[in-house]
């Protein structure tokens, strides 16, 4: 049931530093769109090549990584196979599945 006052509602702040990592988001996923984009017939403005995947950084923005450090497109199960602790920050950039791999 929505809410009859708004003084009612739940007010979400970012800190400043997630607010700044949400915008770094942001921006590689409109340049992935805008470098694969479609066709003008087409209305929906995510490309394809992105329907259904991330934008993965290659060093993570909670590494200190930015959009200048690159970044890929990645399935979702791929981009958050890495380890975190319980405050959900990356621990380490080496998934599972890679660390188990026989050299």
């Amino acid at each position: 049931m929505p809410y009859k006052n708004p003084k009612d509602r739940k007010i979400h702040k970012d800190s400043p530093l997630e607010h700044k990592k949400r915008m770094e988001r942001q921006r590689a996923r409109r340049a992935i769109d805008k470098k694969f984009y479609d066709s003008p017939k087409d209305k929906d403005p995510t490309a394809e090549v992105r329907e259904g995947k991330d934008v993965s950084h290659k060093k993570a923005l909670d590494k200190g990584g930015s959009n200048k450090d690159g970044y890929t497109i990645q399935s979702a199960k791929k981009n958050r196979s890495f380890k975190r602790d319980l405050n959900h920050n990356l621990v380490s950039e080496v998934s599972k599945r890679e660390r188990n791999k026989v050299k």
